[in-house]
């Protein structure tokens, strides 16, 4: 996957609404680092659904809940 790519479905993530979460708005560039650090250290996935072209971002434990098995696949 491409920097660029990345880059913008972290930010596109950490903009939806709920998820920012506090006493105090953390910013946009705070929150994407914090994204890519968790997919860096495997404490978060990106799951793609090719049947429904969708995308999202999960806890490393909450994907393999869903995809039991299949979690074994991921990188």
């Amino acid at each position: 996957m491409a920097a660029e790519t990345l880059d913008a479905l972290l930010e596109e993530f950490a903009s939806r609404d709920g998820t920012d979460y506090g006493e105090r708005e953390t910013p946009l560039t705070t929150r994407v680092a914090q994204l890519r650090t968790g997919l860096l250290g495997g404490e978060i996935v990106l799951l793609y659904d090719g049947d429904s072209e969708t995308w999202d971002l999960l806890s490393a434990e909450a994907a393999t809940e869903l995809l039991g098995d299949e979690a074994a696949e991921l990188p």
